[in-house]
């Protein structure tokens, strides 16, 4: 396996892993903090919408360069 190929399968997976453990900690503070379902849609919007600008970057990377 060469380099390119270990570092895009790693950075994959582990963003991957790191948005899952991030959606994790929203819905622990949203339960933690008694948010009710407002609150906890307002801090899934807010805090998840940090995950989707960098999953639309990743997204529009590999199609402009096609």
């Amino acid at each position: 396996m060469d380099e390119e190929t270990f570092t895009t399968l790693s950075v994959t997976i582990l963003c991957t892993a790191l948005i899952a453990y991030m959606c994790f900690i929203i819905y622990k503070l949203a339960k933690d903090s008694k948010a009710g379902r407002y609150g906890t849609i307002v801090l899934a919007f807010v805090l998840g919408f940090g995950m989707f600008g960098f999953i639309v970057k990743t997204v529009l990377t590999e199609v402009l360069q096609k």
